[in-house]
């Protein structure tokens, strides 16, 4: 969810990473956006930083969009309407087109749950809200909610985030599809959509809207660590990356767009990972408001291979 959006753009390099983000005004009202950390300790007690900042509004953006790495999505429609799989379980499928020139890496399988409007936890509260998930994936390799028994600003509560990555009859309804990574510049891997609605007119349908706003996406991959590689997203809304199970990265809540990076040598301490070695990378997003939909992955591992 964002509002009209004056964008800064960066670009990451295999050396480096300039920051890219966008500014919004809030529900309502203007206001100046508000400089936000996100913080990863690890063990040891160290921590690196990411800036980002936090915006939030309602206001209808201009319809256009530009500077996309990617064609748009190309979307597959089912043949069976949303009540009838919603009760099976079975799904149809949304691709990107893309080309990384390896078969085995970029093209990221992905499976897309589509919410109503009614949700409690869609289209309700706005706010940059971290701390929503453990610090460690659960046995399931779902994020597991950091707070039984409570809730917190954006999220109603446990059983109802549990929804959010499990398929659950008549409350979502899932698609598949992909995500294709394209090499904009020598070792760099970019998908660019900031006009992202893979399942417009699928699922439950856009429920009298220009768009279907209210949706999550998961996608599991693995990669080797070879030493050097960043992972960088800008976004809205909720982003949790998780790699060998630990939370690397943790962009949760409304907000406008946010970058976070992972720096996978400064955080190699607290993610238990050393040169060499292949390790899971577990990517979770939830888009949950009107009016616009931002998804911007760049990162330098050179191949990602859906699990």
């Amino acid at each position: 969810m964002s509002s009209t959006a004056d964008t800064t753009s960066g670009s990451m390099s295999a050396t480096g990473m300039s920051m890219s983000v966008s500014d919004t005004t809030d529900t309502g009202g203007s206001t100046s956006p508000s400089d936000t950390t996100v913080d990863t300790t690890d063990t040891s007690g160290t921590t690196t930083s990411t800036d980002t900042t936090d915006t939030t509004d309602t206001t209808e953006p201009s319809s256009s969009a530009s500077g996309s790495t990617t064609d748009p999505v190309t979307v597959s429609e089912s043949s069976t309407d949303a009540s009838d799989e919603a009760s099976t379980g079975s799904s149809s499928s949304a691709t990107t087109d893309s080309d990384t020139g390896d078969p085995d890496c970029g093209n990221l399988a992905i499976t897309i749950r589509d919410f109503q409007i009614s949700h409690p936890d869609f289209e309700d509260a706005l706010g940059f809200d971290p701390g929503i998930v453990e610090s460690m994936i659960g046995g399931d390799g779902n994020p597991v909610y950091a707070n039984p028994g409570g809730a917190t600003p954006t999220t109603s509560g446990q059983a109802n985030f549990d929804q959010w990555y499990n398929d659950v009859a008549n409350v979502n309804f899932p698609i598949n599809g992909e995500i294709g990574l394209v090499e904009t510049m020598p070792g760099l891997f970019a998908f660019d959509d900031a006009d992202f609605f893979p399942i417009d007119d699928q699922g439950f349908g856009n429920e009298g809207n220009a768009h279907n706003y209210h949706f999550t996406l998961e996608t599991h991959t693995m990669f080797e660590y070879e030493g050097g590689e960043l992972f960088s997203f800008t976004g809205d809304d909720d982003l949790w990356v998780f790699v060998n199970g630990v939370l690397a990265l943790d962009l949760g809540g409304v907000h406008g767009p946010m970058q976070g990076i992972i720096d996978f040598d400064a955080q190699a301490a607290m993610l238990g990972i050393s040169t060499g070695n292949v390790y899971a990378l577990d990517f979770f997003f939830a888009e949950r408001h009107t009016v616009q939909s931002n998804f911007h992955i760049e990162t330098t591992i050179q191949c990602l291979v859906p699990q």
